[in-house]
This record gives structure tokens, C-alpha cells and sequence, in this order.
């Protein structure tokens, strides 16, 4: 489900419940040790998915743990997200020299709970979803927002180390059919900087069904034009 709106080059994998054995590290499931069974099968699942996307680079398995605000650590090299919701677990995986960032969410496929919306949106982005719609009549437009917010957040957090509120970026949608589209943030902050430009949008595509809403943000790698190499002045690769 993942891979329809993630660009090629990244690897992934997905799965939509714990059944598997856990497949993790002793100083992972120590993170978890007195964590209700819901949080331990959620965490060792989302980690084997990960595992499984590194392995598809060519990369050993290692522990994946949890660093400040919560982001994985990635190994060397490497740009990763997670992401996991009732029904759903996902990890992506991608080499630094090919994307700087990469963000994905899942979220289920139910209107938020009453008073959030508010609380993580902005005005022009109610206004926006309110008058829309093709995209009110098959999505919960609401609970896509949050889900969209999230991803800018993934994608955000390790390009600056910083947290990035819910009315710091402003989000807007296309739909390409009535249950899938891509969508823009602007950054209503200064942005991080990448490869000597500072970005002041994301962009990204999503998708509504099944039962799910998924996001999902890849930052491409600035790359040397092979006419530049040569040229002192030339920015190096991210």
C-alpha cells in the first residue's frame, strides 16, 4: 500500500497486523520491557519492517533505537521513517546520497476525535477542506490534515533537531483521484537549509483507503551536474 506513494529508490515494507515473531535486539525489547502486549507487538513489528527495508540496501541488521523526541536512529548513511496505527505498521528506508529526508504516517481512516482539529490546524486549512468538496465526499479530510502534518514533522525533525509546531506549516491538497493526490506544506518558518538552499516547502502524495490514510515526503539529494565537477564553486553532494 506504501509503494503508491513513495518515489522509486526508496525501500520499504509494510504490515497490517503482529502475527510475526518479534525479530529484535535485546536492548530493544529492554525499551519496552513493561509496555503493555499492544506496544510491545507494535514496536518489534515496526522494527523488523525497518530491518527489512535496510536489508533490501544491502544493510546488516542492527538495533534501532529510539532517540530524542523519539526519532529512530539510523544507521550511517541511511534516511528512515516509521510509522504504525491500528491495523497498519510501515517502515521506509533510502541512502542519504539519494534523499535527505523522508517522512511517512498511517493513520485509520476515521474523522478525528471532536475538538483536535482545531487544536492541530489553521484557519486557512479548515477553510480549504470545508470548500472541498470531491475530497470531503470519499476522505476524512481531517484526519488526513493530521496525518499529512505528521509526515512534514518526520521529515523535518532530523534535517534541524528542532520541534515544529502544528501552526508552523500550512498544508494544502490535490486529488488525482477521489481517494488519492499529493499535497504541499509551507514552511511558516525558516527552513533547513539542504545542499545550500533553504527550503520553505515540502511536498508529498497520500492515499485514503482500506481503511487507512497514509502520507508520505521524500527530500531529494542535491546532485553535482557532471558538466560542474570540475568547478571549484560547485556545491557538494548532501
Amino acid at each position: 500500500m506504501i509503494e503508491d506513494i513513495l518515489p522509486p529508490g526508496i525501500r520499504f515494507a509494510e504490515a497490517f497486523d503482529d502475527s510475526e515473531a518479534p525479530d529484535w535486539f535485546p536492548e530493544e525489547e529492554a525499551l519496552v520491557a513493561r509496555a503493555v502486549d499492544k506496544r510491545r507487538g507494535e514496536f518489534a513489528t515496526v522494527r523488523r519492517l525497518a530491518r527489512t527495508a535496510l536489508g533490501a540496501l544491502g544493510v546488516p541488521r542492527v538495533p534501532l533505537l529510539p532517540g530524542k523526541r523519539g526519532a529512530p536512529q539510523w544507521p550511517a548513511g541511511i534516511v528512515g521513517s516509521m510509522t504504525h496505527c491500528a491495523g497498519y505498521r510501515g517502515a521506509v528506508a533510502t541512502r542519504n546520497t539519494d534523499f535527505v529526508s523522508v517522512g511517512i504516517d498511517a493513520e485509520p481512516h476515521e474523522r478525528l476525535p471532536q475538538g483536535v482539529l482545531d487544536a492541530v490546524s489553521l484557519p486557512e486549512e479548515r477553510e480549504q477542506l470545508a470548500a472541498w468538496p470531491a475530497l470531503a465526499a470519499a476522505v476524512c479530510a481531517d484526519r488526513l490534515l493530521f496525518s499529512a502534518k505528521e509526515s512534514v514533522f518526520k521529515t523535518w525533525y532530523p534535517l534541524t533537531g528542532r520541534e515544529l509546531g502544528f501552526d508552523e506549516a500550512s498544508i494544502a491538497f490535490t486529488c488525482d483521484t477521489a481517494v488519492s493526490g499529493t499535497f504541499g506544506a509551507r514552511l511558516l518558518v525558516p527552513g533547513p537549509e539542504v545542499g545550500g538552499h533553504r527550503l520553505d516547502r515540502f511536498s508529498g502524495r497520500w492515499t485514503a483507503r482500506d481503511g487507512l490514510v497514509l502520507t508520505a515526503i521524500a527530500l531529494p539529494a542535491v546532485r553535482i551536474p557532471a558538466q560542474a565537477a570540475y568547478d571549484g564553486s560547485a556545491r557538494q553532494p548532501v
